[in-house]
């Protein structure tokens, strides 16, 4: 009997092993081994903050614990987290859910109170879309409970006294209201003292003060909205104090600001510039504004935009803009409009001048150096030095009449003369010999007056005559 049993149930192992074979070759079809699995989106966990690390004041203590979770990620998904504690408890599992393309940032937060001391950590752990826990943030808890000791005179006795000022506030919770908490500390003999401020059950400022008899510290904040609360002013040491609890009240009204003033804003000054080389228009303006405003100006020639900017004035003024050299084309050669336009936040203004047409630039004429071309030895002759003959090279841009004169030794020496140049042209000019010498020699320049005026610069040139030729005697026969 019982080999028949055993030889069942080997039976039925056996055909539950087949059966499962043949599931797993089902799961593993090919349509199923060509699914891609999902990818999990990014987590990363910031270490917890309380929001008082190291609190010491009256019990129960509320605590607020935060961390951020930041997931990368490309569609929707749901964020499971809870908070692992100190004493190894845990929180209960709660989810977010979270759509974003990139990277989404969540604060999530825990409240705890604390009736007694205490010193421990927090950490979040996320569990879904992946598993991570942050690190550890550390806080703990000071109890601080007033007591009646026996003292000496030795003792630095410390008492402390706080009051709101306003103690009730009815108008605009604007940043400008304020709500001030003034406090007394007293000691009954001089010493350093270490204190806070605690409003609605959180610590709110710290201080170190020297008291000799008594000192008067403070905090305040501004209300955003309507509410009731107290404050405390806590002495840490050299010996431990609460103060009273001083109530404040806050209502606050409806508030709309009063609209802006309207800042104006103008554009003057408007002046434009042809320049013929090239072809190009420049301008420049004033721009200015009555008040603070950002302003942006716009330059237009002949109705297109050419260029643009903007600045900033923090307390209203001027500034001078430009358009830099601007080419023209087609009609626009001819002459035209240039336009500035200016925008405020609440105004404008415009201002137009018209510009001159191109022109071709005149010709400009230059000259080389003079040489001297030639020397007429025909003068010796009549006891005098050699004449000498001059050459300059006359070049122009373009047709043009050219206006000039050769000055001989540091004078003028002749009339103005005129030659029609277009290009490069060859001009001369000569001077006698000297009477009863056989060297001529001194200094020649050319010098135009017209189109433009220029010089070749002074040359020295000289020459001699050649030597005389001694006569022949015949010999006699």
């Amino acid at each position: 009997m019982k080999s028949s049993a055993l030889v069942r149930k080997v039976a039925a192992i056996a055909s539950t092993a087949v059966l499962a074979g043949l599931v797993a070759g089902l799961a593993a079809s090919p349509a199923q081994a060509a699914a891609k699995p999902r990818v999990k989106p990014k987590v990363s966990v910031s270490t917890p903050k309380a929001s008082d690390r190291d609190y010491q004041g009256s019990c129960p203590a509320n605590i607020t614990f935060s961390a951020t979770v930041k997931v990368k990620l490309n569609g929707k998904t749901t964020v499971a987290y809870r908070w692992l504690h100190g004493d190894g408890s845990k929180s209960k599992v709660k989810t977010v859910k979270v759509s974003a393309k990139g990277t989404k940032s969540i604060k999530l937060s825990e409240k705890a109170t604390f009736k007694g001391d205490v010193k421990g950590w927090q950490r979040l752990e996320v569990l879904s879309p992946r598993k991570v826990v942050s690190k550890k943030g550390y806080f703990s808890v000071d109890c601080v409970q007033a007591k009646d000791v026996t003292r000496t005179h030795l003792d630095k006795r410390v008492s402390a006294k706080a009051w709101a000022s306003p103690s009730t506030y009815v108008g605009y919770c604007n940043p400008g209201s304020k709500i001030d908490f003034v406090g007394r500390i007293s000691v009954e003999r001089p010493s350093w003292v270490r204190y806070r401020w605690v409003v609605n059950g959180k610590t709110v400022d710290y201080g170190k003060v020297k008291v000799r008899d008594s000192r008067k510290v403070g905090v305040g904040f501004s209300p955003r909205h309507s509410h009731s609360g107290s404050a405390v002013l806590e002495v840490l040491s050299p010996d431990r104090a609460v103060s009273n609890r001083a109530y404040y009240k806050v209502h606050c009204k409806d508030y709309t600001p009063a609209p802006a003033p309207r800042v104006k804003v103008d554009a003057s000054n408007l002046v434009t510039a042809t320049n013929h080389d090239g072809c190009k228009v420049s301008a420049h303006a004033r721009v200015s504004a009555s008040g603070s405003d950002r302003v942006r100006w716009v330059w237009s020639v002949n109705g297109s935009t050419v260029d643009s900017g903007s600045t900033t004035f923090h307390r209203g003024g001027a500034k001078t803009v430009t358009l830099s050299d601007t080419a023209l084309s087609g009609a626009a050669k001819n002459g035209g409009t240039v336009r500035l336009s200016v925008f405020g936040s609440n105004d404008r203004d415009s201002i137009a001048q018209s510009y001159a047409a191109c022109q071709a630039p005149k010709p400009s004429v230059s000259v080389s150096s003079v040489s001297v071309a030639g020397q007429r030895n025909e003068m010796c002759a009549d006891n005098r030095g050699p004449g000498v003959d001059f050459k300059a090279t006359l070049t122009s841009t373009g047709p043009a009449t050219v206006q000039y004169y050769w000055v001989v030794d540091g004078k003028r020496d002749h009339n103005t003369l005129e030659r029609q140049v277009n290009g490069s042209l060859d001009v001369t000019w000569g001077v006698g010999g000297t009477r009863g010498a056989s060297v001529t020699a001194g200094s020649v320049e050319l010098v135009v007056v017209s189109p433009n005026a220029t010089s070749s610069g002074t040359s020295q040139f000289s020459a001699t005559c050649p030597p005389k030729e001694a006569p022949q005697t015949e010999k006699p026969a």
